[in-house]
């Protein structure tokens, strides 16, 4: 073909190849599904190979749809990580970042040096707050919170929800002998953040009764918790989104299927005040991009 496809066509494919629907794709794209399918129909006459299967009222994926589909994805993400690299050139200044231990220890200290590479001449200062929710330091520029969202002062982006799911260590996985059902995690002490909260309510999604998790040792610092259940102490409750890492590098199991969705999540806040700041422009978008961007 001699002529690029339109973005819009190419997003368009690229949204439903995720979604799987052109109805899912719509709504993430905030259009109306017959303008949707119109776009996939444009792009697949433009392209001059078949793209969608038929079946019933709706299409999917050929194989050959798929792989380009994937290629699609892998330029737009070019694009959109060279947007990042060169929107940071040239800024300097000072950049003061609050984020929560969790947060800050097991996803942004291992990717600081990937912003630092959009953003070189930009001083940044990492702190962590007393309160996971807290936005009230003076001296902070942008904030990762742990909360509801209900923050004054400040604009919000929600970035991410959770859910907390069963983790151990492989060591403490070979001692038990493997885990078979729930009750096999009792086997082992369990390891709790401020509270057995999270474990009580994780024992009543599992059919347990919530007073079987008022046992082991209770941690001030999640940081704390992660130590002890990467050294082979216990099980912990742990946040499977800032523990991707640690799974996929086999440091950490995840034990069951069986989660607890939290009534929290982490939150993007910047003061009024700071919403102009340059650095603090350019670290949100780097954000929004490692995080919300990756799962679009």
């Amino acid at each position: 073909m001699s002529r690029i496809p339109s973005t819009q066509a190419l997003r368009a494919l690229e949204c439903f190849a995720r979604q799987g629907t052109v109805r899912a794709a719509a709504e993430e794209l905030n259009l109306t599904r017959s303008a949707v399918s119109h776009q996939l129909r444009l792009l697949e006459r433009d392209l001059g190979f078949v793209l969608f299967n038929r079946v019933g009222t709706g299409i999917e994926l050929t194989a050959q749809g798929r792989h380009y589909a994937a290629d699609v994805r892998a330029a737009l993400s070019a694009i959109s990580s060279s947007a990042s690299r060169n929107a940071g050139r040239g800024l300097s200044g000072r950049l003061t970042v609050s984020c929560t231990p969790g947060f800050a220890a097991f996803w942004l200290a291992p990717r600081i040096s990937a912003f630092r590479a959009t953003c070189p001449d930009v001083d940044i200062r990492i702190v962590t707050p007393r309160r996971l929710e807290d936005v009230s330091n003076p001296e902070v520029d942008v904030f990762i919170a742990f909360g509801s969202g209900d923050m004054a002062g400040v604009e919000v982006e929600l970035l991410r929800e959770v859910a907390f799911v069963p983790l151990m260590s492989p060591s403490l996985a070979n001692r038990l002998g493997g885990i078979q059902s729930p009750g096999d995690i009792l086997r082992a002490d369990l390891l709790h953040l401020g509270s057995t909260e999270d474990w009580q309510r994780w024992m009543s999604a599992a059919g347990r009764l919530p007073k079987e998790a008022n046992r082991g040792p209770v941690f001030a610092d999640m940081n704390l918790v992660y130590a002890a259940t990467l050294a082979g102490q216990g099980v912990s409750m742990g946040d499977e989104f800032i523990c991707t890492a640690a799974m996929e590098s086999g440091q950490l199991i995840r034990v069951t299927d069986i989660e607890i969705k939290s009534q929290n999540a982490y939150y993007l806040a910047i003061p009024s005040q700071n919403k102009d700041l340059a650095p603090a422009s350019a670290f949100r978008r780097w954000v929004h991009d490692a995080i919300v961007g990756r799962e679009r």
